[in-house]
């Protein structure tokens, strides 16, 4: 039987998790590790234990067909590995919760590429959640400001991983028609996992880094990064996405997404209280107008949307 209130509470939770993850995530790059390499960590460590928790679990979902190889290699470059990639970049040169807005407005593009290059019919309100977006986006960039006060590098890479969002929507949703939506995720992940491994070779990588003590407090509290690493593997990853994924059994794909839209306030409010990153008041104000543009987005479909909800959703 479908329950509603665990949906809705799972989705929430997820979201606070993937919140939180942003700061912890900041404070690893902060500390030296590069983009590359942390999202290696990242979806090489969710791999492995995606893989060992179904392999012991339910090892009949983790079946794989040979046709079935280019899609979620696809699926896991794209969708996995370039969207977290691209959002490391982001953070490291905005605030978490910009970054997260301009990424979150994946919705919107979703919306005009089954209108334009699908041909299904969409409701007239994602001409709204378009003007609503792009204003909120004008406000977050105070783009009056001497052509912008955001990093040019940190805007297009949070627009990039916008992008890799919206294919990972779109092939999630193609996706989870002949596959379970969690060995969907696994394989992805082993995708992204092994893709790094070509990028960003795992034996290249100086392991003694994971020993340092990084700052984690405004006090003198510090913890080794390997810390930090496995929290962004197994609390900003794994646990977050079985909760997503979770919700489905009691939410619709849109409903979810419309509740996860609270993940961009949660992180910037954990990344005001934790590293003192402060947005102006016209940031806040675009920002929540970007997100009633997403939240338009979602519903801007005409028939129920499939896709798997975001890491936001995803991976972000």
């Amino acid at each position: 039987m479908p329950r509603p209130a665990l949906g809705y509470a799972a989705t929430l939770v997820a979201a606070g998790f993937f919140a939180v993850n942003g700061t912890v995530s900041t404070l690893a790059l902060e500390a030296g590790i590069e983009p590359t390499r942390l999202t290696a960590l990242r979806c090489t460590g969710a791999a492995v234990g995606l893989l060992v928790v179904l392999a012991l679990t339910r090892p009949r979902r983790l079946r794989l067909r040979w046709r079935e190889v280019p899609f979620l290699a696809a699926f896991g470059v794209v969708g996995v590995a370039l969207t977290q990639f691209l959002y490391y970049v982001a953070i490291g040169r905005l605030p978490v919760g910009i970054a997260l807005v301009f990424e979150m407005t994946a919705p919107v593009f979703i919306a005009l590429y089954v209108w334009l290059v699908r041909g299904e019919r969409v409701r007239s309100r994602l001409w709204l959640a378009l003007l609503l977006s792009l204003s909120g986006l004008v406000l977050v960039a105070q783009v009056w400001r001497g052509g912008g006060s955001l990093d040019a590098l940190g805007v297009g890479a949070a627009l990039g991983a916008a992008l890799c969002l919206t294919t990972y929507y779109l092939m999630g949703e193609r996706g989870t028609v002949t596959r379970d939506p969690v060995a969907l995720t696994c394989w992805s992940f082993v995708a992204a996992g092994l893709f790094w491994s070509v990028a960003a070779p795992w034996w290249e990588f100086d392991a003694g880094v994971l020993g340092q003590r990084v700052p984690v407090s405004l006090g003198s509290l510090a913890l080794p990064l390997w810390v930090l690493v496995a929290w962004i593997v197994v609390l900003g990853a794994m646990v977050p996405f079985w909760l997503s994924i979770a919700a489905l059994r009691h939410l619709s794909p849109t409903t979810a997404g419309l509740v996860a839209t609270v993940e961009p306030v949660l992180a910037s409010i954990v990344a005001w209280l934790w590293v003192e990153q402060v947005l102006t008041g016209w940031q806040v104000l675009g920002g929540l107008v970007v997100l009633v543009g997403i939240g338009l987005a979602q519903t801007a479909r005409a028939r129920p949307a499939t896709a798997p909800v975001p890491e936001t959703v995803a991976p972000s």
